[in-house]
């Protein structure tokens, strides 16, 4: 049965931006400082896209209106949406803050078929919020969202044939063909999902590797077992920062790892969590990657902690990756209610990375004063010298916020 739908708010920053200022209404708007952060359907159709500079959005599209962004509207109006979707059925799977899936094959015989659900919340997200969204109603949660997309702006899609639709769509719809995937593709004559579909599968394990190949296959020919449900605690943290073009200065990619770990020690304090297990990912020239972990014996949530294991974890990675380092993330797992402090024994000075030591607690100390005085205060009112001196920030952290809330 088509029960899985997939809601997507249409360029929700933009929309949002718009709605606000009704002055806005059919122009072309972009969201952000020096980069895209968002931008609406009128400044897409001239070529802008997310994260281009601006400077380059505007030469394509001169008579674009920037603005900073509303970020203190984004969550309320976000659960806005989310509300009317609970209210045709408790399966609501939130995946960001402008889309989800949802499963109203219980609901039906109270709300008429998945296609009248469909036009019932989009019908009150516009009348009660104002904004536009599209949805996408299929029988696997993959398929839902391919729909959604297709249905975009402000429409819906329900396939009547879902694979015969699907086989004649472009291979870029599928979740994890990105431009190189797509153009390791092309090569070989594969353009369509259909000829995925019907591709060796041996020439798909030697193409793009054996994992590779049996998810594309298996996506192609639509089958997908994942349910939607309800997410209970995230069962890790983390952030992640684009570096443009890429660092190669151990200094400059310090600074960068020592933003993110403020970044996410400060949300795993916030929610009373520490975590075990450091992973670091990095991102290099054409498009390679590289993930390092460690798992201490002992849960930490400092700043120092974070900072310390990130730096070792990313020059690794870099030794087998001694290029430019375009993307670094860090995230943290085995996550654990955080409890009173535990001395450690021997009574020695310790580390960063050794919560109970002395140097531990004097670290967990600082942030936590630290954390006071940024609720006090603002945000901006303490940080660390060399991220304060470091310049450019990128993202902003407001939209960093609502992209990793939990």
């Amino acid at each position: 049965m088509q029960g899985i739908l997939h809601v997507d708010l249409d360029a929700f920053y933009a929309s949002v931006e718009q709605l606000l200022r009704p002055e806005l209404a059919g122009k072309p708007v972009l969201v952000g400082g020096g980069v895209v952060l968002a931008a609406s359907y009128e400044a897409r159709a001239r070529g802008v896209s997310a994260p281009m500079g601006i400077r380059q959005a505007l030469h394509l599209c001169p008579d674009a209106v920037v603005v900073n962004g509303s970020f203190e509207r984004y969550g309320p109006m976000s659960k806005q949406v989310m509300a009317i979707c609970a209210d045709v059925t408790p399966l609501v799977e939130q995946i960001s803050i402008d889309e989800a899936f949802l499963d109203v094959r219980g609901s039906v015989h109270l709300l008429g078929s998945p296609d009248e659900i469909g036009h019932q919340i989009r019908s009150r997200v516009a009348s009660e919020v104002g904004l536009p969204i599209s949805v996408g109603i299929a029988s696997t949660k993959f398929l839902a969202k391919v729909a959604s997309g297709q249905a975009k702006p402000d429409g819906l899609l329900r396939p009547e044939n879902e694979i015969a639709w699907l086989h004649e769509l472009p291979v870029s719809v599928m979740w994890g063909v990105g431009p190189v995937r797509n153009a390791i593709l092309a090569e070989y004559g594969i353009r369509t999902v259909g000829d995925l579909a019907h591709a060796s599968t041996d020439h798909l394990t030697a193409w793009l590797g054996p994992a590779a190949a049996a998810h594309f296959h298996a996506l192609a020919w639509n089958r997908d077992r994942r349910s939607v449900h309800k997410p209970g605690r995230a069962g890790s943290m983390g952030s992640q920062s684009a570096l443009g073009r890429g660092l190669t200065d151990e200094t400059d990619l310090s600074v960068a790892l020592l933003r993110i770990a403020d970044r996410v020690s400060a949300r795993m304090r916030k929610k009373g969590r520490a975590g075990r297990t450091i992973t670091v990912r990095a991102r290099f020239a054409e498009m390679q990657s590289a993930t390092r972990a460690i798992t201490l014996p002992a849960a930490v949530a400092t700043t120092a902690a974070l900072h310390a294991a990130a730096i070792e974890l990313l020059a690794d990675a870099r030794r087998e990756h001694p290029g430019p380092v375009t993307l670094v993330a860090i995230s943290m797992s085995k996550l654990e209610t955080a409890g009173p402090l535990q001395l450690e024994l021997p009574f020695t000075e310790g580390g960063a990375l050794q919560p109970g030591s002395p140097i531990g607690a004097a670290y967990l100390s600082i942030d936590e004063q630290v954390d006071r005085a940024r609720e006090r205060f603002g945000k901006d009112a303490v940080g660390r010298a060399s991220v304060v001196l470091g310049g450019d920030r990128g993202v902003p952290d407001e939209f960093r916020e609502l992209a990793e809330r939990d």
